[in-house]
């Protein structure tokens, strides 16, 4: 493996090069060897032009990347810009701001934002990886109740439209438990399909639909 970065000019040069990439995150993701994300199998061919593996196990989406089945999976962003943005907020011990991360990466803001909390997120549980297998959801609502709060703040919950049932003013958090291992929880602006099922796509490694 080559000399890893020091300075943020080595790192984006460094993490230009696909091959670097792949050198530098196999050993990290896959300490025993690369295996398909999906079943485990360790029986998986590189094709290198594509920069890409495929296991031998037949069952769907048999192809995989680096990004499959980590934070990085959904976004069209690629390795050169997500590695480069962990090793600069590895790197900050003050940490770094979205408007930084942007100017530094040539990104828009947002992008920047959404790149820097998936990062954070992923450096509190210590792994970059989803969830997977048999994983538990559920929500509840944590809070006093509206009849108990100050004047103020339930008239300002009305006004807003937030205080109308048992459940109006209270916080909403959901909960992720994968049978044997972590749990991610998140604090949700309601209880919605959109913003219950975004959660578990971006938690769950391949969520699969319900059976009918």
């Amino acid at each position: 493996m080559a000399t890893e970065p020091t300075t943020l000019q080595e790192a984006v040069l460094y993490f230009a090069s696909p091959e670097n990439c792949r050198e530098y995150m196999v050993p990290r993701r896959w300490a025993d060897g690369v295996a398909c994300p999906r079943c485990g199998s360790k029986n998986v061919a590189l094709q290198t032009k594509y920069n890409r593996w495929q296991c031998a196990v037949h069952h769907d989406k048999r192809q995989f990347t680096l990004k499959t089945g980590t934070i990085m999976e959904d976004s069209p962003l690629g390795l050169d810009k997500w590695l480069v943005a962990m090793w600069l907020v590895a790197s900050n011990r003050n940490g770094i701001s979205s408007w930084e991360l942007h100017r530094a990466l040539k990104i828009t803001q947002k992008t920047a934002w959404f790149l820097l909390h998936r990062v954070r997120l992923a450096m509190q549980d210590e792994s970059v990886t989803k969830l997977s297998g048999v994983v538990e959801a559920d929500e509840s609502y944590f809070g006093g109740k509206a009849a108990n709060m100050h004047l103020d703040k339930r008239t300002r919950l009305k006004m807003e439209g937030h205080v109308r049932a048992g459940t109006d003013g209270k916080a909403i958090v959901m909960g992720l438990l994968e049978r044997n291992g972590n749990a991610r929880v998140k604090v949700l602006p309601n209880v919605r399909a959109f913003h219950v099922r975004t959660n578990v796509i971006e938690n769950h490694c391949c969520p699969k639909q319900p059976q009918k």
